[in-house]
């Protein structure tokens, strides 16, 4: 039938606090990473 391939790029962002992660998963980002120093968390988004 169909083939549907998927990308293997992302579009990255960081999210800082609970807010910026909020916005981030309601546009369709997932979880990635847990916290850095910086206490920034990673979110991927298929391209």
């Amino acid at each position: 039938m169909f083939e549907t391939e998927k990308s293997d790029e992302y579009h990255v962002k960081v999210a800082y606090n609970t807010q910026e992660a909020i916005r981030l998963l309601e546009v369709g980002f997932e979880y990635v990473t847990g916290e850095y120093h910086d206490e920034g968390k990673i979110f991927r988004k298929r391209k």
